[in-house]
């Protein structure tokens, strides 16, 4: 058997003031390729994700959409999540 996962995580530093986001791509255990929003484009970890980061760069559409993915999922989920998560005491 075959494991794909794919699992987006969001930093959020003084609230929404900086925000990352970043999408990572496993396969097997192994994380092979990834997307940091602070860098603007995908990155490869291991040799397996050479040609899949290459490939993701070279399709402007796809590196927009993450890049737009801090404010469409990040920051609109941080509204949401805010009162059960910041202010609860």
């Amino acid at each position: 058997y075959f494991r794909q996962m794919f699992k987006c995580d969001c930093y959020f530093t003084n609230g929404t003031e900086q925000v990352r986001y970043v999408a990572r791509y496993i396969h097997n255990r192994q994380q092979y390729a990834h997307f940091d929003s602070d860098l603007g484009h995908f990155v490869a970890d291991t040799p397996l994700g050479e040609s899949t980061a290459k490939y993701f760069n070279s399709q402007t559409d796809i590196v927009e959409r993450k890049r737009a993915e801090v404010d469409t999922y990040c920051r609109n989920n941080y509204r949401v999540f805010t009162p059960f998560t910041v202010e609860r005491r």
